[in-house]
């Protein structure tokens, strides 16, 4: 049997409106952005992600999990703890979550510190942050 070298995992940055994704490079040790979907209910946003892991075929899925600065789990985090439910029902491999405090600060101080502007497109900020989530998640790999 031959091992499938392929460690591509998305990353995933939840939000109701807006859904930022990152992807790893094939080795798993990289992530970039790839795409922010504009959702406009839940089953929008599940067929859209169901359309990008089918192109993409993840080993693995990163969601971003804003918990408290205390480590408990905020109101945000129930929200997303709905959301993995749902993504079970379309995506059959692992499902990991990631502290993600601050990953959209860091993002917004990201594009800032390269001249740029964040204005009204809320997009970047979203896909950056699932850079930030995912980049986390395999650095922790390799350590």
């Amino acid at each position: 049997m031959i091992s499938d070298p392929d460690k591509t995992y998305i990353g995933i940055d939840y939000g109701e409106r807006r859904i930022g994704l990152a992807k790893s490079d094939p080795t798993g040790l990289i992530a970039s952005a790839l795409v922010t979907l504009e959702v406009h209910s839940r089953k929008d946003a599940l067929k859209q992600l169901q359309e990008q892991f089918a192109e993409h075929h993840p080993r693995a899925l990163i969601v971003g999990y804003p918990l408290l600065a205390s480590g408990d789990k905020s109101e945000k985090c129930r929200q997303i703890d709905r959301f993995v439910e749902e993504l079970r029902s379309i995506y059959e491999g692992p499902i990991h979550l990631v502290d993600e405090r601050h990953s959209s600060q860091e993002a917004a101080s990201i594009i800032h510190a390269h001249g740029q502007k964040t204005g009204k497109d809320k997009r970047r900020i979203d896909r950056l942050a699932a850079v930030i989530i995912l980049q986390r998640y395999l650095d922790e790999q390799t350590i």
